[in-house]
């Protein structure tokens, strides 16, 4: 079994605050041109997308430098979806398990395209030191594995990319954004691959094989 993990590709969707807006429009059409093209503006961080070192860290690796595979792996799901808003996910929730991604499953994406949505549980630097620790990538159905800046933000919360920092400084990959992880089971394939753009991050397709 296939499932869509990703969110579409549309004209206003959701981003991080002050990244570049989304606008898919007509270029050519039939009745015009005889044929159909669109035109496709977004930021490589745009939708369901896969986060490279370079993101944060100077000097990281681009996502041409990871060998097409890497994009592929045995994955174990843990849910989180007892979690509320700006809720910690803290690294006892980090599986000791043989997998090559971990992906955190909070139920957020039902926010998706709302103020709520920026509201997301988070991981704290101490999951995020674990998941490096044991040598996973990670994916989340939340625009961020740190916590995103809103007038709801806690004083204790993270502040800035920690996360971010942890797992690419330790060239682990980061998959933000997708959708429909109930889905799959507590062990499936994650498939994400990214557009061949070579830099700091892509949009992805990403598929769950049960």
């Amino acid at each position: 079994m296939h499932a869509d993990l990703s969110h579409r590709i549309e004209t206003g969707m959701q981003t991080y605050p002050g990244d570049p807006d989304v606008e898919v429009r007509d270029h050519s059409t039939h009745a015009a041109d005889g044929c159909r093209v669109a035109s496709v503006e977004l930021g490589s961080h745009s939708g369901t997308h896969v986060d490279a070192p370079a993101h944060t860290e100077p000097g990281g690796r681009t996502l041409d430098a990871y060998p097409i595979e890497r994009f592929c792996g045995e994955a174990v799901r843990v849910d989180c979806r007892d979690l509320g808003d700006r809720d910690p996910i803290p690294a006892e929730r980090v599986p000791d398990a043989d997998a090559d991604w971990v992906v955190f499953w909070t139920g957020w994406d039902d926010h998706w395209g709302t103020r709520r949505y920026l509201d997301h549980p988070y991981l704290t630097p101490a999951a995020a030191r674990r998941c490096a620790e044991r040598g996973f990538d990670v994916a989340t159905d939340t625009l961020n594995p740190d916590p995103t800046p809103t007038d709801a933000a806690a004083p204790d919360e993270p502040d800035g990319f920690v996360a971010h920092h942890r797992l690419l400084g330790e060239d682990r990959l980061v998959v933000e954004n997708l959708a429909n992880l109930g889905a799959v089971d507590d062990r499936f394939e994650l498939r994400g691959y990214p557009l061949a753009l070579g830099g700091d991050g892509s949009p992805i397709r990403a598929v769950g094989v049960v």
